[in-house]
């Protein structure tokens, strides 16, 4: 489950739209058509900027893009969504730099409208020339266009063409100035920086900076279909370069749209971090077990599972229409039939989906993990995959919106239920089984504080090796922080030094 962007809390609460509103940053009025080349940057600024709004107002960024194509006609969509995308994900990973530098540049904060669109140009222009997506006087111009094109603030152009070139003309002593405040300088809510600085010391830099770098594009073999290396030797075929990073990891050197990855609508490969495919490799399933995999979507990791031997697999999820998704990236693997069988089922659950090769059962189930009584069959599991809601702090450099979302008091209320959830699942396990507590957090209260503390209250738990503490790495240097790796089978583990998001993992055997 920490394995993909949504399965992430949005941060979308009422609470949180109520603090947007206040702060004068709610979404913008009722969106009116825009008189703007639909190829043009001026357009694609003008609809990040709705996006960061949305943001600011308490959505996740995902649905906040999803929500701005949804009012474009479709042609429109589509031409516009790279561009939109790339301003909307740049201006999250600049928000505490580019919002400094206006307010260095404003002596009263612009209408939310103007505000976003400022942070999404000067996002582009804070980049030296060199490597930079548009020069500047591209940037400046079709900003000064868009804020014109929109009557409801075109007052504001003379503000909009002001504040950019003024940053143009000291941008170095600008940029300079702005490291002297952290927050600019580090692109982190300053309690998210006092903490990974309280926890990690001799890192906490490298950490915010790991998290600030794009992830590179990561793909699961099939091992059922093919070995790493044999796909690395396919991709060079269609001269597609790519690195086999782990067992099954294989990293492209360039991202692609995946309906252009060999093999992936067949069911070849999956989309996951290396960091991510670290909880199959170690759960050392078997033939004939049975495994749940508890927050299960979107159903990473209990395809990894099937992959990697024939069990009888539930994949528990407490949306249903996130559970849909499981379902989804099963039938792309080849594990359901075309046509599910309904089975007479509780009110509210899903419907059964059955495999198309006997070998595998795999259902996916609607339910609390955290409350049994409502799905739990009364047949105990020989592993448990606890994959519980945690902060998402591991995986900002490809969900850069996570950390202005999150709240400091978030961390406490998702560690009381990470414990309900994995004291709720301990009961399932047949002795002798392993659970496995897994979350994407680099914060110690949702990792090494709650292993140590499962530990200390289940008499009948044997902590056995992990991984520990996966903190997020570029390719070339090795991450500090984490226990080494231990399988039965002696099998390698995934290269401790590929790039990765972070994660925390800690196993335990129920005597």
């Amino acid at each position: 489950m920490t394995s993909s962007s949504s399965r992430r809390p949005s941060g979308s609460s009422s609470s949180a739209q109520s603090r947007a509103k206040r702060a004068g940053l709610g979404q913008a009025a009722p969106r009116q058509s825009v008189h703007l080349a639909p190829d043009s940057l001026g357009f694609a600024l003008d609809q990040a900027a709705h996006a960061v709004g949305a943001v600011r107002a308490g959505a996740a960024l995902p649905a906040a893009l999803t929500s701005v194509f949804a009012v474009l006609p479709h042609d429109l969509a589509g031409m516009a969504r790279g561009a939109v995308q790339d301003i909307a994900y740049r201006t999250m990973r600049r928000l505490g730099t580019v919002d400094w530098l206006i307010k260095q540049r404003v002596s009263k904060a612009p209408p939310p409208l103007v505000m976003n669109l400022l942070a999404c140009a000067l996002a582009l222009l804070v980049d030296d020339e060199a490597h930079a997506a548009y020069t500047p006087f591209t940037v400046v111009d079709q900003a000064v266009r868009a804020i014109g094109a929109r009557r409801e603030v075109a007052f504001a152009k003379g503000l909009v063409n002001a504040v950019l070139r003024g940053f143009l003309r000291e941008r170095e002593s600008a940029l300079a100035a702005a490291q002297a405040d952290e927050v600019a300088r580090w692109n982190y809510p300053q309690w998210w920086i006092d903490a990974i600085r309280r926890a990690w010391p001799d890192r906490w830099q490298a950490i915010l900076q790991a998290g600030n770098v794009q992830g590179p594009l990561t793909l699961r073999v099939n091992a059922r279909r093919a070995s790493a290396a044999a796909y690395v030797q396919r991709l060079a075929e269609e001269n597609i370069v790519a690195t086999q990073i782990g067992e099954h990891a294989v990293r492209l050197a360039a991202p692609l749209p995946v309906d252009r990855i060999p093999g992936f609508m067949a069911g070849d490969v999956s989309v996951q971090d290396a960091g991510a495919q670290v909880a199959a490799q170690i759960m050392d399933v078997r033939d004939g077990m049975r495994v749940l995999d508890a927050c299960a979507a979107p159903g990473g990791k209990s395809g990894h599972l099937l992959e990697l031997a024939d069990i009888d697999l539930i994949a528990l999820e407490s949306d249903a229409a996130r559970a849909a998704r499981i379902g989804e990236n099963f039938e792309r693997l080849g594990l359901l039939h075309d046509q599910a069988n309904d089975d007479a089922r509780q009110p509210g659950q899903q419907r059964e989906q059955q495999p198309a090769d006997r070998a595998h059962r795999a259902r996916v189930v609607i339910g609390d993990a955290g409350a049994p009584a409502s799905w739990f069959d009364g047949e105990p599991f020989d592993r448990i995959l606890a994959d519980v809601p945690c902060s998402a702090s591991g995986i900002v450099r490809r969900h850069p919106d996570i950390r202005w979302l999150r709240r400091q008091s978030d961390i406490a209320a998702l560690a009381q239920e990470q414990r309900r959830i994995v004291d709720a699942l301990w009961a399932l396990l047949k002795p002798g089984g392993e659970l496995l507590y897994v979350t994407c957090s680099i914060f110690p209260e949702e990792g090494e504080a709650q292993a140590s503390w499962f530990e200390s209250t289940h008499a009948d738990a044997v902590r056995l090796d992990a991984p520990g503490q996966l903190l997020p790495a570029a390719d070339g240097a090795p991450e500090s922080g984490a226990a080494s790796v231990t399988r039965r089978d002696a099998r390698p583990v995934p290269d401790r030094t590929a790039d990765h998001d972070g994660f925390f993992y800690a196993r335990f055997q129920k005597r």
